[in-house]
């Protein structure tokens, strides 16, 4: 004998789903979400590529007192980096400017032009001396080491 479906159990059945204004309402909270992601990703990358102005200034500073074990100063002709010269950083981010004298020099850190480090209002320049001194410019200097 066959078995019959009953009419009744076909519309006891619910339909199960989203409906379209629950879809709109997840896609505008996740949207909220990724912006303000976004907003936070976007600072911590500008910070994290701060560590190419601190590895530049970092290895100027060795050469610089290389230079001065060898030579006995700072700014001995025989030196590869002068007074007034602009060193890169290591990925170009950075322009390393030294001054130097016989006994002393300072090194500061700007981001070259058309870096993305351009947009760095909070740290805009970051400078190193011949006593280790680590200082900055910009809105919030204190960001910068």
């Amino acid at each position: 004998m066959p078995v019959l479906k009953r009419e009744s159990a076909m519309k006891d059945r619910t339909e199960k789903g989203f409906t379209l204004i629950e879809l709109m309402m997840a896609l505008g909270i996740m949207g909220i979400l990724a912006v303000v992601a976004a907003g936070y990703f976007g600072d911590s990358a500008v910070s994290a590529k701060r560590t190419d102005a601190r590895a530049g200034l970092q290895t100027t500073a060795i050469t610089l007192e290389k230079c001065k074990s060898l030579y006995g100063s700072y700014n001995s002709a025989n030196c590869s980096i002068t007074n007034g010269s602009s060193v890169p950083s290591h990925d170009g981010l950075y322009s390393i400017a030294v001054t130097s004298a016989a006994s002393t020099f300072t090194l500061t850190a700007t981001p070259s032009s058309g870096s993305s480090q351009n947009n760095d209002s909070n740290c805009t320049s970051l400078i190193l001396n011949n006593l280790g001194k680590q200082s900055g410019t910009g809105s919030d200097p204190t960001t910068c080491w």
